[in-house]
């Protein structure tokens, strides 16, 4: 699993015209192939009468899986730069379709090369991209005489609280980097001279805003 990486936030349609022809981005967040096989066959059913209907993903880990297709364009004037796109926007688990209804103005080369990086690039900025890092959840439980201590000092810290629970003792469950749970365990320790009973509960992807 990938210490940090970047994704499309959600699944969305952005339109541009250039030259009279509509280009329509669809972006969706995929994991496997089928996944973005089935989406780009579901852009084609509802776009069946579009001129065309261009592909590209991105999948895994180390971009194991890479696929453009231009979908009856010229050769490498609408797949291609569409994947360059993801690249260069560092995504994973990313696939596009963008259909075009032609106007009556060939673009040349060129213009497709530019077009359909264009409205790739629009159609990302509109659904927005992530970084998901990679957490451990670290449960720190206590007596309740510490909670207020221990709250306010998660909350100044670099450190996100995920959730509380009031049991029979207190348990916070905290995001923490996982090169730094060592880190966070001496810290909650010294702060609570040694009275907190800490857990590693899982690991899980945070999300947030790639701008943020």
């Amino acid at each position: 699993m990938p210490a940090a990486y970047y994704t499309v936030k959600t699944s969305g349609t952005h339109e541009i015209t250039i030259n009279k022809s509509r280009f329509l981005a669809h972006v969706k967040r995929v994991t496997t192939e089928d996944e973005a096989q089935a989406f780009i066959e579901s852009i084609k059913k509802e776009h069946a009468n579009a001129t065309h209907n261009c592909s590209a993903y991105l999948i895994g880990e180390q971009d194991d899986i890479q696929k453009a297709h231009d979908d009856g364009e010229p050769s490498r004037t609408a797949g291609v730069p569409m994947l360059e796109v993801l690249k260069k926007r560092e995504l994973k688990d990313t696939c596009v379709v963008v259909t075009r209804y032609f106007g009556g103005i060939k673009l040349g080369a060129g213009g497709l090369i530019r077009a359909y990086g264009t409205a790739v690039t629009e159609g990302i900025n509109a659904v927005g991209v992530v970084e998901r890092s990679l957490m451990k959840v670290m449960s720190v439980t206590l007596d309740y005489t510490w909670i207020g201590k221990i709250e306010n000092e998660i909350r100044q810290s670099s450190y996100l609280l995920m959730d509380t629970l009031y049991e029979d003792a207190v348990s916070f469950h905290v995001y923490v980097p996982v090169e730094k749970k060592d880190i966070f365990t001496e810290w909650m320790i010294n702060l609570t001279s040694g009275q907190a009973a800490i857990q590693e509960l899982k690991d899980t992807y945070l999300e947030r805003d790639a701008d943020e």
